[in-house]
C-alpha cells in the first residue's frame, strides 16, 4: 500500500469525552469512525485489522471442526416467541414493523435461528457433535455504550453453535472450544483468563467468560495468579486475600475485559423447538445445545488496551494492518527512493503486507511520529547512512533498539 493513496487522516488531539485509551488511539489514527452513540464505522485501516481478527478465529473455529453459515440479521417475531425471549431478553431488542404491521427484532443473538435451521437436519445421533458458527452483525440496545469498540449498539460476532446427543459429548467438545479459544486469543497477543461467570439470562448454569486484565474493564475477576483459578465477581464466593479453593495460593481482585464466552444451553432452545434425535435405541431425546461468541471490535479495543504506549498503538504481528512499514529519510535521493520502492515492489510480489510512505512534504520527525500512533510492527528505514553499509534499519514497534540488516535480508526478518 502505497502511504500517499491511503484512504486516512491521522489527528493529534481527540474529544475529551473520549476516555478509554483504546478509543483515543483507534479515533486519532483513524481506524474508525463515530456515526452515532455507540454506533461505528471501520476504515480502511481498522477493517484491515479487523479481518486479520476474522482469519484467526477462522482457522480456529476449522481446527475445532465447525462448519461456517451465514444467517440473517432480520428475525420474525414468532421466532422469538417461542422461547418467550421477545419480551424479557437484556439489553431489550431492536424492534421494528413492516408495511404490513409484522414485527420483527434486529438479532441480538442466533439461538433461536440455529436451533430452528437444526430441526429437520439433525434427527440422528449419528448427525453430532455439530459445530456451526457465523461472522455476523448483531444489534444490543444497550443502555449504556461506552468506551468506543468496548460497549457498541452495533457489532460483527463470531458465534458459535453446537448440538450433542449426550452430556459427555456435550462437555468434551465445550473443553475443546474452550482452548480453542486461549489460542484466538493468545494468537491476537493477549493473555485471556477463564473465568466462571452466570448465564446471563441465557442457561441457568454458570459459563466461562474469558477476560484480560485492565484498569478500564466494566468486571472484576478474583483469580488466582499461580493455578488459573477465576471467577466474575458477581459470583464470587471469595474476595482478594482469600485462600486460591485450587492450590491455596492467595487471590487477587482486579478490573478486566471481558473478550470472549462460551454458554452451555441444555435442551432449552430444542425444547422449544421440538429439536430432537434418535439415540442409539431408536428413542427420541432433545438435543443438548451450547453457544460461544466473540465480539471482533471489542477484541480489537482489548488489544489496543494492553498493546500500546505513549506514542501509539503497538499492533500483534497477526492482527496488524501491515506488517512492515518502509520509510525513506532522503526522499529526494535517487539512491534511497530507488531502495526503498524495490523494497516495496518485492514485498508485493513476495504477498509480504508492506506499506511504503512515500509521501512528499513532510518532514521525517512528522512521519515517525504518525507511523508509531499507527502501529506497524516493523519498520523499515532506508538513508544515505544505511545504504553505506548495503543495510536498511529496522525497528521493531515498541522497542528502542533498532538493527542494521542487509537489503536483500529485509523483508526475511519476520517470517510467520
Amino acid at each position: 500500500m502505497l502511504q500517499s493513496k491511503l484512504f486516512y487522516k491521522t489527528k493529534k488531539n481527540c474529544p475529551k469525552e473520549i476516555k478509554a485509551v483504546s478509543h483515543q488511539l483507534l479515533y486519532r489514527a483513524d481506524f474508525i469512525d463515530q456515526l452515532g452513540a455507540g454506533i461505528y464505522s471501520f476504515l480502511p485501516l481498522g477493517w484491515k485489522v479487523h479481518q486479520n481478527i476474522v482469519s484467526i478465529i477462522r482457522e480456529e473455529m476449522a481446527a475445532l471442526g465447525a462448519q461456517e453459515v451465514f444467517l440473517a440479521s432480520l428475525h420474525p417475531k414468532t421466532v422469538w416467541q417461542q422461547t418467550g425471549r421477545w419480551e424479557n431478553i437484556r439489553p431489550p431488542l431492536f424492534k421494528l414493523k413492516d408495511q404490513h404491521k409484522k414485527e420483527f427484532a434486529l438479532g441480538s443473538t442466533h439461538e433461536e435461528v440455529m436451533a430452528k435451521i437444526a430441526k429437520g437436519r439433525i434427527v440422528s445421533y449419528k448427525d453430532m457433535p455439530l459445530g456451526l458458527f457465523q461472522f455476523q452483525t448483531k444489534f444490543r440496545n444497550e443502555l449504556r455504550y461506552t468506551g468506543g469498540l468496548l460497549r457498541t449498539r452495533e457489532f460483527v460476532m463470531k458465534d458459535l453453535y453446537s448440538f450433542h446427543a449426550s452430556q459427555r459429548d456435550f462437555e468434551e467438545y465445550y473443553e475443546k472450544a474452550a482452548q480453542s479459544y486461549l489460542k484466538i486469543f493468545a494468537r491476537c497477543g493477549l493473555k485471556a483468563l477463564r473465568v466462571k461467570a452466570s448465564g446471563e439470562g441465557f442457561t441457568k448454569d454458570y459459563t466461562d467468560e474469558f477476560q484480560v486484565i485492565t484498569p478500564v474493564g466494566e468486571d472484576r475477576v478474583v483469580f488466582c495468579e499461580k493455578c488459573g483459578f477465576a471467577q466474575n465477581k458477581e459470583i464470587a464466593q471469595f474476595a482478594k486475600g482469600d485462600r486460591c479453593p485450587e492450590c491455596g495460593s492467595v487471590l487477587n481482585s482486579k478490573r478486566g475485559i471481558e473478550i470472549g464466552n462460551i454458554f452451555p444451553l441444555g435442551t432449552k432452545y430444542s425444547k422449544a423447538f421440538n429439536l430432537k434425535f434418535r439415540d442409539e435405541k431408536g428413542e427420541q431425546k432433545f438435543v443438548i445445545m451450547a453457544s460461544y461468541g466473540i465480539g471482533i471490535g471489542r477484541l480489537m479495543a482489548a488489544i489496543v488496551e494492553l498493546n500500546h504506549d505513549e506514542k501509539g498503538i503497538i499492533w500483534p504481528k497477526e492482527v496488524a494492518p501491515f506488517l512492515f512499514h518502509i520509510i525513506p529519510v532522503e526522499i529526494d535521493d535517487k539512491k534511497v527512493l530507488e531502495t526503498a520502492e524495490a523494497l516495496y515492489k518485492n514485498g508485493q510480489k513476495l504477498g509480504k503486507k508492506v506499506i511504503y510512505d512515500d509521501r512528499k512534504g513532510r518532514a521525517i520527525g512528522e512521519k515517525f511520529a504518525e507511523a508509531d500512533l499507527l502501529g506497524v510492527p516493523f519498520r523499515i528505514l532506508v538513508s544515505k547512512k544505511t545504504l553505506q553499509k548495503d543495510s536498511v534499519e529496522i525497528k521493531e514497534r515498541g522497542s528502542e533498539k533498532a538493527k542494521l540488516v542487509k537489503i536483500k535480508e529485509a523483508l526475511k526478518f519476520y517470517d510467520k
